[in-house]
């Protein structure tokens, strides 16, 4: 679907020769023109219809038409377009009583920002001032961010990519494993020991273990049920709080409004983007219960946007979560969860390349192999910073020929619609998902 080199129209080439792209060495960087949205698809300058199944980076949770939210940024525009944080506006206010209404249990006050990545940074920072520690307990398989703190607490290929000398790694980041039985040699239960026992050999210095309840775009990893509240105890049991990153689960991709809560787990901080305006606006948010909020009464909290609480950004976090209440969006994440992992299950029964299907909700992922036998990927964890080109890559090419966009990030195919499709969008999407899986199949070793 994208364009090359002089196939290219103004647009494209003014956007390729003017923009540095995100992620990428520059001479791969070839963007297609988006030119219109209808529903859950895009229309691009040439005319393609393309139906989003990733939610583009599992963010445009509302679809594309989501006019409640559009009207809302555009009077907010008209009347009171921005003031400085230390000033009032209604939908902060109000962005932020809704926050506490659907965030688990004493979850209450609210830190704004512009990206997740600041939240987890904000997140960071007053963890280390509440409990006076300076270490940050996350995991291998995990992706909080790209600025200094929050890359350096990802376990994420890109942490490494640039090297010391480029981008120095900040202090105190400690990495533990995943619950991840189908690609690691500890089982859930031994993650969990071992973490304990990391915690108690770290001594009284860990302010914080940042996790993400499903972890995203390092390969929608599943824990079991009663993983995120051990670990929780486990973390309180030395004197440290639990984080939970939920910049991709929250705002009903689970079925729940956040992941934590399906677990039945209350963090210390949690932290949210990407949904919480359906990326109608750039709008972060970092909210803690009233025990760490009682905290900064009497304590400096240094930390400051000039962008923090944008009441544009914020009229837009109203309108959606009116959006995801009156259009029953989270019950429909779970009806349509369920199909969706049927049918996902279903594939993976056709297609030998397809090792394990995971998630929940609308958060779902394939991931492929090349054995039967064993776990065999057929995209290395250093992929996802290299210019090869990968099986998983063909898979992804072969879908959005067809009209169909999947994600595809170490070795697995993510599966996040926008939480507002049908039925008729997951058999569209997994149909020509199911072509694409061929190419998978045909590359299998022997």
């Amino acid at each position: 679907m994208a364009s090359q080199g002089s196939k290219r129209n103004e647009i494209e080439k003014l956007d390729r020769e003017y923009t540095l792209g995100t992620w990428t060495r520059q001479r791969d960087f070839d963007p297609t023109q988006v030119v219109d949205t209808d529903g859950p698809r895009l229309v691009t300058a040439d005319g393609s219809s393309i139906l989003d199944f990733s939610s583009q980076y599992v963010c445009t949770s509302l679809g594309y038409d989501a006019e409640r939210v559009s009207d809302a940024v555009a009077d907010q525009v008209r009347t009171v377009p921005y003031v400085t944080p230390a000033w009032s506006t209604e939908p902060r206010a109000r962005l932020s009583e809704m926050l506490a209404e659907i965030t688990p249990g004493s979850l209450k006050k609210t830190f704004y920002s512009t990206s997740g990545t600041e939240a987890n940074e904000v997140a960071i920072k007053m963890a280390r001032a509440y409990t006076g520690k300076h270490r940050i307990l996350s995991r291998y398989r995990s992706y909080h961010g790209a600025t200094a703190a929050s890359l350096s607490a990802s376990g994420d290929p890109r942490r490494v990519a640039q090297g010391p000398d480029v981008q120095p790694q900040v202090p105190g980041m400690v990495k533990g494993p995943d619950p991840y039985a189908y690609g690691s040699s500890l089982d859930p239960d031994q993650s969990l020991e071992y973490i304990d026992e990391m915690l108690k050999l770290e001594g009284d210095t860990v302010a914080a273990v940042l996790v993400e309840p499903l972890v995203g775009s390092n390969g929608v990893l599943t824990p079991p049920d009663d993983y995120l509240p051990r670990l929780r105890e486990i973390a309180h049991d030395h004197g440290a709080l639990l984080i939970c990153d939920e910049v991709m689960t929250g705002f009903g991709r689970t079925g729940e409004w956040f992941a934590s809560g399906l677990y039945d787990t209350v963090p210390d901080i949690i932290t949210m983007a990407k949904g919480i305006t359906g990326s109608y606006q750039p709008l972060a948010a970092t909210t803690v219960t009233e025990e760490v909020a009682e905290f900064f009464e009497d304590n400096l909290l240094n930390q400051g946007h000039t962008f923090a609480g944008h009441p544009t950004a914020c009229a837009a976090g109203v309108a959606a979560i009116e959006t995801y209440r009156e259009e029953n969006l989270l019950e429909n994440a779970r009806e349509m969860g369920e199909y969706l992992k049927s049918e996902l299950e279903s594939l993976a029964e056709r297609h030998p390349s397809v090792g394990e299907r995971r998630g929940v909700g609308l958060h779902q992922g394939l991931e492929l192999t090349r054995s039967e036998t064993e776990r065999v990927p057929f995209e290395r964890r250093e992929d996802k910073v290299s210019s090869r080109r990968t099986v998983l890559d063909e898979v992804s090419a072969h879908t959005l020929d067809q009209g169909v966009y999947f994600y595809t990030s170490v070795n697995t195919i993510v599966v996040t619609p926008p939480l507002t499709i049908t039925r008729d969008h997951v058999d569209e999407a997994l149909g020509v998902l199911d072509e694409a899986l061929e190419r998978s199949d045909a590359a299998m070793d022997g």
